[in-house]
């Protein structure tokens, strides 16, 4: 993996340094976007660049079946997720049944893959 070396004086660069041209709404172009980890990790290198291409994402086959589905089912489970973490009557609930988990084998270690679990199994339970 390449290494990004920045000048003194400059920490990192985080975000869009260059975008493309947006057009009806659209972007036409490259896109060059540099993303900096804030997060603790022991992983020293937390800066990346990412090149786009505008032709990158230019689909050649109509969404399918099961993609369709699938999307269907990523979005009602996200929003669900959201939802649930806003409600105030399941927040100490849930807060409490995740730290009883969370350091058990197999155990959920984020309180977002825990209310994602959670909520899939619902989808799932719902949604043969």
């Amino acid at each position: 993996m390449g290494k990004v070396v920045y000048a003194p004086g400059i920490q990192y660069v985080k975000g869009s340094l260059a975008r493309p041209k947006k057009i009806d709404g659209h972007n036409h172009g490259d896109y060059l976007i540099g993303t900096h980890r804030e997060a603790e990790s022991t992983n020293p290198d937390c800066t990346r660049l990412y090149i786009r291409k505008a032709d990158a994402y230019n689909r050649s086959t109509p969404v399918g079946e099961n993609e369709a589905a699938a999307r269907t089912k990523f979005a009602a489970i996200a929003r669900a997720v959201a939802e649930r973490a806003q409600d105030l009557s399941k927040k100490a609930a849930d807060i409490a049944a995740f730290k009883a988990q969370k350091d058990e084998p197999g155990g959920k270690k984020t309180m977002k893959s825990y209310l994602w679990s959670l909520e899939a199994a619902t989808y799932d339970q719902t949604n043969p």
